[in-house]
């Protein structure tokens, strides 16, 4: 007789298990690759290298960012880039660095062996987005080592007017400081100085002599050198000393009792001669202004008035004529800042 084939139920459970089995092996083996590559992109990926020297950089760590693979930069490279191999490094410190947050990996692109990757983040107040080079280098046990293919240090080139001292980020310095001609410093040449990528940096100036709110610059391209000027104006301070100076300059020339006192803007010609010696007063002192001069600083012509009194002897007739008389006249002059920080003002005339 022949009997009926059936498949047990044991049997089809066994299956039953088996697939699920398998299906939740594929599902297991799914996550850990998933796991294993976001672990990978977060902490031993090209974007986390570049994360951890922008957190050194946050932190202040200026000395470690600098020993970060690839940061480091010869003459060669400064040359190359444009940048002028004489540039201070006085900047990569971290008494000049400015508050750098919410960092963020935006994207990576790998071309030729070469990762870029592009990060945004906030330093100071002001958003910003860089994009840096990086690529492998060796291996540490199943990780992989990573340096920058091209160095995220970058330049500014500094141009202060009117001040030989200033501040970046609070941090102060002398040009004579950071410049490669050191105390023979040209007050308009430019000064190079290295800086991190990225970084924002605040240029502003508070001295007795000048003053300015500053400038501030966002350095995000690495290996490139921005320029940055920086004009300043005279303090009040430093305009009362040069209003005081002048007018000691102008009453110290009308003690000289001649027609035409030495060196000094004022004067009078006569075709006759004088009985007696003339005596000169000022009846009204310039109101002096500062403006800048190149490098240095300018008296811009001005308004006063002298006043003499003389007796001349006529030639013709012997007769003689008493004169009390107003002579007006322009005042102008130039302003040097000495090496020592002091003020060397130099008053002319700028003809009547």
């Amino acid at each position: 007789m022949d009997q009926p084939q059936s498949t047990s139920p044991r049997r089809r459970r066994l299956w039953v298990d088996l697939t699920a089995l398998a299906v939740v092996g594929v599902l297991l083996l799914g996550a850990i690759a998933a796991g294993g590559a976001s672990l990978y992109k977060e902490y031993y990926g090209p974007g986390a290298f570049v994360t951890r020297y922008l957190d050194l950089l946050a932190a202040g760590r200026a000395a470690d960012a600098l020993h970060v693979p690839g940061v480091a930069i010869d003459r060669d490279t400064l040359q190359e880039a444009g940048i002028e191999v004489t540039a201070s490094e006085a900047l990569l410190r971290q008494a000049a660095l400015a508050p750098l947050s919410e960092i963020d990996v935006v994207d990576e692109v790998t071309t030729d062996g070469v990762t870029s990757v592009t990060v945004s983040y906030v330093a100071g107040s002001h958003p910003g987005t860089s994009t840096f080079d990086v690529t492998q280098d060796g291996w540490e046990g199943v990780t992989p080592n990573w340096r920058f293919a091209h160095t995220p240090l970058a330049a500014i080139s500094l141009n202060v007017l009117g001040s030989d001292q200033f501040a970046v980020n609070g941090f102060e310095l002398d040009r004579r400081q950071v410049s490669s001609a050191g105390a023979e410093a040209a007050p308009l040449d430019a000064l190079p100085m290295l800086v991190f990528t990225p970084g924002l940096y605040s240029v502003t100036v508070d001295t007795a002599i000048s003053t300015s709110p500053g400038v501030s610059v966002l350095a995000d391209s690495p290996l490139t050198q921005t320029p940055v000027d920086l004009q300043t104006k005279p303090t009040e301070e430093f305009l009362a000393v040069v209003q005081t100076r002048v007018e000691e300059f102008l009453t110290e020339c009308t003690t000289q009792q001649v027609l035409q006192p030495t060196a000094c803007p004022f004067g009078l010609e006569v075709q006759n001669r004088i009985a007696n010696l003339p005596t000169w007063t000022i009846t009204t002192q310039p109101t002096v202004t500062v403006e800048p001069d190149g490098a240095g600083w300018q008296i811009p012509a001005t308004d006063a008035v002298a006043h003499i009194e003389v007796d001349i002897r006529s030639l013709f007739d012997g007769s003689i004529e008493h004169v009390s008389e107003d002579v007006p006249f322009r005042v102008n002059g130039t302003i040097s800042i000495l090496p020592d920080g002091s003020a060397s003002i130099r008053v002319g005339s700028a003809g009547a």
